[in-house]
């Protein structure tokens, strides 16, 4: 699948951030060429935004997960979530591809400083919510804190099924989710590539296969589309599944494990290849709710840069696979 030349310009008229993966992955730049890009992004634009942001204490906002004083906040009864406190920080400026040492001593001042909303426990070892343990298992080992209890918490805490489910903490659900696996897989990934710990092969390997299994889109009962939310187009996601997320980890996977693209990906790609618009692009659906530092991304129904770079090439990884 060829990209054309206007659209390549286009999506490389764009923040250091999202320009540097443009580089890498679609136009296929040397790597001293997108290296160079990826180094302004702490300097400029919106990661240098986000890095400006921190507190003193080394939080974003006075909290973990939620800014300070949000319980007790009109904002409590808003559309959404804030996206703007220490989770949300940590791992946009890993997703931008900040070097952890721009970040000094961030590691030790969590460790101090910031609390979890639930129970109070410390930030570094995580919480009881599979999802907010994705993102901290990644963003620790990004900034080279030891995360190998909280690295145990998931071997501990798969379903039966295979995968993960915030709810089965609270004991309401025996069955897993397809937003916390997707959130557990994505952190345990990023967390191997950095560390190099094998020792959560066989938990990744499951809870891959508890989504292929699936074909990324269909429940085990009735074989029905899970929900209209996994075929929604949007960036940022956050913590909500989509198959073009789920696609992009397993395209990640694939290239970390040197193994070719499961067949039973076809499903979800076919999704994807449909919503590719005639000029290359794909359009962005209705963003999250929720108070953000920047915008990432266009309004609804615009041509979005981020979600052409991630269904390009998840496109090009299936084709050439």
């Amino acid at each position: 699948m060829m990209t054309d030349q206007r659209t390549l310009d286009w999506m490389l008229d764009s923040d250091p951030a999202l320009r540097w993966q443009v580089e890498r992955d679609v136009a296929h730049a040397p790597p001293e060429t997108w290296r160079a890009t990826r180094a302004r992004v702490p300097d400029e634009g919106w990661g240098a935004l986000l890095l400006s942001k921190q507190d003193a204490d080394g939080q974003w906002a006075g909290g973990s997960y939620f800014p300070k004083g949000y319980f007790d906040s009109a904002e409590r009864d808003e559309p959404g979530q804030p996206y703007v406190a220490t989770t949300w920080g940590l791992k946009d400026l890993r997703e931008f591809g900040v070097p952890a040492k721009r970040l000094g001593n961030t590691p030790e001042l969590i460790r101090r400083n910031s609390r979890w909303d639930y129970d109070d426990l410390p930030y570094w070892g995580g919480e009881v919510d599979v999802c907010i343990n994705g993102f901290t298992l990644a963003s620790g080992a990004w900034l080279d804190v030891d995360m190998t209890g909280l690295a145990r918490w998931f071997r501990d805490h798969r379903l039966g099924d295979g995968g993960w489910n915030c709810e089965a903490e609270e004991g309401d659900s025996t069955r897993s989710s397809f937003h916390s696996t997707l959130n557990a897989l994505v952190g345990i990934l990023e967390y191997q590539r950095l560390t190099g710990d094998v020792s959560l092969d066989d938990a990744r390997h499951g809870g891959e296969e508890y989504l292929l299994s699936r074909r990324l889109l269909f429940r085990a009962s009735t074989g029905e589309v899970v929900g209209d939310f996994a075929t929604r187009m949007v960036y940022p996601n956050r913590w909500h599944y989509t198959v073009l997320a789920a696609l992009d980890h397993f395209r990640s996977a694939a290239l970390h494990d040197g193994a070719p693209p499961d067949p039973r990906l076809s499903d979800a790609v076919e999704v994807v290849r449909a919503a590719r618009q005639p000029d290359g692009t794909w359009r962005q659906g209705t963003p999250l709710a929720g108070r953000t530092w920047v915008d990432l991304d266009v309004s609804e129904g615009e041509p979005s840069r981020w979600l052409t770079l991630i269904g390009t090439r998840v496109l090009e990884w299936w084709d050439a696979g």
